[in-house]
């Protein structure tokens, strides 16, 4: 972690901060989420607020716009190489592996974002549905399953995230 200017990283004791990721400025990350390998985020333009039960995989880039906070709410997946920019990403959403959502998109709660998706400046994805493409589409509503799914892949990355945690406290 590392401070800009007069702001330094606010992050809850629980989290894991993977070896080579990148947390600077003012970023605020809360109780028992985890921030992979390689993950960069940089709140030094604007604030980067992340929930509980967040997960930030690997080579994910988190920034912003003036003005224009980068705000994730709890339990919400953000896959392998995403790239997250002054948007708003609702509770237990999951974004898919190398997609980009750009300033002041939204994605409602319980949503998932398919892998490879452009979600352009502005858009508003709603809650509980697929959306997936370049520029991204509403596909359809999500299925029980489909929900049950986002769980787990939460639940799945809170845990891991404690054992990789405890694993480097042994160290």
């Amino acid at each position: 972690m590392f401070p800009y200017y007069e702001h330094m990283p606010e992050v809850h004791p629980s989290v894991f901060l993977a070896p080579g990721s990148v947390v600077t400025g003012d970023v605020k990350i809360g109780e028992d989420s985890g921030v992979w390998y390689n993950a960069v985020i940089r709140g030094d333009v604007a604030p980067t607020i992340i929930g509980q039960r967040v997960n930030i995989q690997d080579n994910s880039t988190l920034h912003q716009s003036p003005g224009n906070p980068l705000i994730i709410e709890d339990e919400v997946t953000v896959g392998h190489n995403v790239i997250l920019h002054s948007c708003r990403i609702g509770k237990g959403s999951l974004i898919g592996m190398g997609s980009i959502i750009l300033d002041r998109a939204e994605i409602g709660e319980f949503t998932l974002i398919g892998a490879g998706s452009l979600v352009p400046p502005g858009k508003k994805i709603p809650s509980r549905h697929l959306a997936l493409g370049n520029p991204v589409a509403v596909v359809r509503p999500l299925e029980q399953k489909d929900l049950d799914y986002l769980k787990r892949a939460v639940q799945s990355y809170v845990d891991k995230a404690k054992y990789y945690k405890n694993l480097h406290l042994k160290k």
